[in-house]
């Protein structure tokens, strides 16, 4: 389950003596951490601005506790991506219709997923914006994760050969540079507005032959 959407975490620990476990504590340290993450960064102005202290004076928890969670910046950063992708992946994953007609099948999807980022648009920013400047490891890992948008985009569009595949990956790339220049501006609107040209465009592709 994402850490984003992680409901069984609460979000405060109640004051005095409770009946949390340690784990229902860490993972409500860990979910604080990662939002304080995604949100310190959109306050201070991105990933190099936002000092540790940031992180931890918007979760509220100590710098041990932060410690205990994460090597370093960059790991709770990379945390913080990986639950926003599983997120998505989530969401989008719980939009299909196997049933449905391929130009539906995507509509749906990519609904789901301008919803979500529109719905969080602190982590959408992390995800997409912030990933930049997060240093090698991050764009290494923002590959890997748009690589898998690109196979789960083909099995969706039933893409069975290579220039299918490649076109698929080329629309992910497409949908991606979009979005985060909208994210990059502020225009959270501007996300669920790409929804009607981006479904015509692909029910006018999935309508040419060969």
């Amino acid at each position: 389950m994402s850490a984003v959407a992680a409901d069984a975490a609460p979000r405060e620990l109640p004051r005095g003596r409770h009946g949390l476990t340690r784990e229902q504590v860490a993972a409500s340290q860990r979910r604080r951490l990662l939002e304080a993450m995604a949100e310190a960064m959109v306050e201070r102005g991105g990933y190099a601005a936002t000092p540790v202290a940031e992180v931890l004076r918007r979760a509220g928890v100590s710098r041990q506790t932060f410690y205990e969670q994460f090597a370093a910046k960059e790991d709770c950063f990379m945390a913080a991506f990986d639950a926003a992708a599983e997120l998505l992946l989530e969401r989008m994953a719980a939009a299909q219709s196997p049933a449905a007609p391929r130009a539906e099948r995507f509509a749906a999807v990519l609904g789901a997923y301008l919803d979500a980022l529109a719905e969080h648009p602190a982590f959408a920013r992390l995800f997409l914006v912030e990933v930049h400047a997060a240093g090698p490891a991050a764009l290494r890992r923002r590959q890997v994760v748009q690589q898998r948008f690109a196979e789960e985009m083909a099995a969706l569009l039933g893409a069975a050969t290579q220039p299918d595949r490649f076109a698929c990956e080329a629309l992910v790339a497409a949908i991606s540079a979009m979005v985060t220049a909208r994210l990059g501006t502020g225009d959270v609107d501007g996300l669920r507005a790409l929804h009607a040209p981006l479904v015509g465009l692909v029910q006018r592709a999935l309508a040419t032959p060969g």
